[in-house]
């Protein structure tokens, strides 16, 4: 079973942004007359949706939600994400992102990101960092109604990936996803995925505990380790 796409989580593992969403979902909230610790936001928030955390947090304020309400609320939140890269002289990409990138397209492998953050902050940042030309496929927070746990986004991307690559057949054996969080290694391996961990938001021993391959760093990815794992997964298939 050959390892045919690589498939990232965005915030925590392409961009160091959990700061900036924590500032603007407090701000949004106390626009609301809401009020949010961070230890409580931490906890919502890590690894989730921005629609299923902020649904959450209203829902516990005795809010009623509608859809609208939420698409306002993420809409503005949106344009303030815009604005505050805007003012960054540099974006926080995590170290390796490059190394991966280039390793990955040297072997021919497929790169999608699976995400539940908003698509138009997703694709702002691959805009400002000139990496939207390696991502053809994109499934972000407003393509699926679930949040991580749930594997629904990692199931999408294997039918947009065959979509956009008619060629390639590919499953979800064939895919390896690269996450940062517990929730997010859980809906990789429930949609059928080998996962890597990357230590950049929990402690490595708490990723390593969960996921198929655990490093502090992208570029620390052992590839012919990874792509033989791969192999003896068809020869097991196969016998």
């Amino acid at each position: 079973m050959s390892l045919k796409a690589i498939l990232l989580d965005f915030n925590g593992v392409i961009i160091k942004d959990e700061a900036i969403h924590h500032q603007l979902l407090t701000e949004i909230l106390l626009a609301e007359n809401l009020v949010i610790k961070p230890s409580e936001l931490s906890r919502i928030y890590l690894g989730r949706s921005d629609r299923d955390c902020l649904q959450e947090i209203l829902v516990s304020r005795g809010r009623v939600v509608t859809d609208t309400y939420l698409t306002q609320l993420l809409n503005r939140k949106a344009l303030f994400y815009a604005e505050t890269l805007a003012k960054l002289e540099k974006l926080p990409l995590y170290p390796g992102l490059d190394d991966l990138i280039f390793q990955a397209r040297s072997r021919d492998l497929k790169l999608a990101i699976v995400s539940g953050a908003i698509r138009e902050e997703i694709e702002l940042v691959l805009q400002k960092a000139d990496l939207a030309q390696y991502f053809k496929v994109v499934i972000a927070g407003d393509d699926i109604t679930t949040s991580k746990p749930e594997p629904d986004g990692y199931r999408f991307a294997v039918q947009r990936l065959n979509q956009e690559y008619p060629e390639l057949n590919l499953t979800a054996r064939q895919c390896l996803a690269v996450e940062d969080t517990p929730l997010g290694i859980q809906a990789a391996k429930r949609a059928n995925m080998q996962v890597l961990g990357v230590a950049n938001t929990y402690p490595f021993h708490m990723i390593q505990r969960l996921a198929n391959w655990t490093v502090d760093y992208l570029c620390d990815l052992e590839w012919e380790r990874v792509q033989e794992f791969f192999t003896q997964l068809d020869q097991v298939k196969a016998s």
